[in-house]
């Protein structure tokens, strides 16, 4: 089934997240780490942080979403389920690569692209076709 790989790549964001929490989470309590609470490179990482979680959780409800509706398989589905995991991985690579060279934002569209063009193919299988 085409949901179960979304499934997967949800959990494995779940723990990626903790992960990628729990190493800044070392350093937070010094106000000036990584040039203060506001600096770029540390909204970057926090932005990165939090990507794991909320791309996995979007993930799961993707497989979720195929399972409880009966969505048949078919090029498009794979199509969704495939940007879906690619913008779970570019998002938080951007983010981090952002913060490490401000000039690589410019990458943003890459993981929004494949996202809502995830979600656009999911809606339009799922409920208008």
């Amino acid at each position: 089934m085409v949901a179960y790989p979304n499934l997967a790549a949800g959990w494995i964001g779940m723990v990626l997240g903790f992960l990628a929490g729990a190493l800044p989470g070392l350093f937070f309590w010094r106000e000036e780490w990584l040039g203060g609470y506001g600096s770029w490179k540390r909204r970057m990482l926090r932005l990165g942080h939090i990507s794991f979680f909320g791309l996995g959780l979007i993930n799961i409800q993707f497989a979720l979403t195929v399972a409880v509706l009966g969505i048949p398989r078919s090029q498009a589905l794979a199509w969704s389920s495939a940007l879906l995991i690619a913008g779970a991985i570019a998002m938080p690579l951007v983010c981090y690569l952002a913060a490490w060279k401000m000039s690589l934002r410019q990458l943003f569209p890459v993981p929004v692209a494949c996202l809502l063009s995830a979600v656009v193919i999911l809606v339009w299988v799922g409920f208008l076709s």
